[in-house]
């Protein structure tokens, strides 16, 4: 004899005072619970990777002067070409871009190209520039 044998067909119990639980109510019971609120996104920003700005040799920089130069006289728009560094808000590092668009003006008080599309670029965070 099993140790379950006198029981094993013996009939489920059911309350006779109370009726079954619904199946979403049993359902709430296993749901997951977040001991710690908030801990998921703290990790996931954690683990999010930036990368670090790339250096702009001496060559690059003067290209990218001269385009600037250029596009400070102009009077209609001009399509240009770059790549860009935005800086990560909430930890060290960020992003590089590329970009293509035509440049609006360039405002050398603010050190930025506004586009035609509203876009803004600080003259900071290119790093390549090319006049299309």
């Amino acid at each position: 004899m099993d140790d379950y044998d006198d029981i094993i067909r013996l009939p489920h119990h059911r309350p006779q005072t109370r009726a079954p639980m619904p199946n979403l109510e049993r359902a709430a019971q296993f749901a997951p619970f977040a001991a710690l609120s908030g801990f998921g996104a703290r990790i996931g920003e954690a683990a999010r990777l930036t990368d670090s700005r790339p250096a702009v040799g001496e060559e690059e920089a003067r290209q990218i002067n001269d385009c600037l130069r250029f596009l400070l006289d102009i009077s209609a728009p001009q399509a240009v070409r770059l790549t860009f560094f935005v800086p990560d808000k909430l930890k060290s590092g960020g992003a590089v871009y590329d970009f293509s668009g035509e440049v609006r003006r360039a405002d050398p008080v603010a050190r930025t190209l506004i586009f035609t599309d509203k876009t803004v670029i600080a003259f900071d965070d290119i790093l390549y520039l090319a006049i299309v």
